[in-house]
């Protein structure tokens, strides 16, 4: 069994795409999403057709090296975060967050369900512009359908590209952690709400990232 607090191998292959998590082609784009424990929200995202390859670690916070153990303590300031690297010739921004917005409560604050803490926090961590328009427009979206239907405010944080900070990727034994572990803890799917794409009426996305790590 792997010790949880090994850290993550330079190269380590995903358990489900078999691909590096640390490393992709040219053209790829990237965004991080949190939206409580981080276990759930990869197994969507390594799911969608698109994405190239994804890994779960830790944004939003102070410390330079946080570990879970740090960051459940809720003293780093950091949200269980997943980066999800696409190929933005095969899916859209929009579709990539419209995952994120569907199956997750953003009406929480800090929690998500019984997890309770500024780490489990709904957010999402923007590496172009274009990101924080979708986002922001889907949000706006989100917020009419959530109000209508009882529910409350959106507490999402969008955070632009300058202030976004360092991806810290979590351990090796969270990675793609429901895949080799199939009855694993899961509190996350599908909210009841539809999200719209295509609300921001913009070309396409030409600010990629190259075939590196985040």
């Amino acid at each position: 069994m792997i010790d949880p607090n090994t850290p993550l191998a330079p190269g380590t292959p995903h358990a489900v795409l078999d691909v590096p998590m640390d490393s992709w082609p040219g053209g790829c784009e990237i965004v991080h999403v949190a939206a409580g424990c981080f276990w759930g929200v990869e197994r969507f995202y390594w799911q969608l057709p698109g994405v190239v390859t994804t890994a779960v670690g830790y944004m939003g916070g102070s410390d330079p090296h946080p570990t879970y153990r740090s960051v459940c303590s809720g003293t780093t300031g950091h949200a269980e975060t997943v980066r999800v690297v696409f190929d933005p010739e095969r899916v859209t921004v929009d579709e990539v967050l419209r995952v994120f917005w569907e199956n997750h409560d953003p009406t929480q604050g800090n929690r998500q369900g019984n997890d309770i803490g500024s780490q489990y926090r709904s957010a999402v961590f923007c590496t172009t512009g274009h990101q924080v328009r979708v986002a922001r427009a889907q949000r706006e979206a989100m917020q009419e359908q959530l109000l209508a239907a009882g529910h409350g405010v959106v507490t999402t944080e969008i955070v632009e590209p300058e202030h976004v900070g360092e991806f810290h990727l979590a351990e090796e034994f969270h990675q793609q952690y429901l895949h080799k572990n199939p009855g694993g803890y899961c509190n996350h799917g599908p909210n009841g709400m539809s999200c719209p794409v295509g609300l921001v009426d913009l070309p396409a996305q030409t600010d990629v990232l190259p075939p590196t790590a985040g």
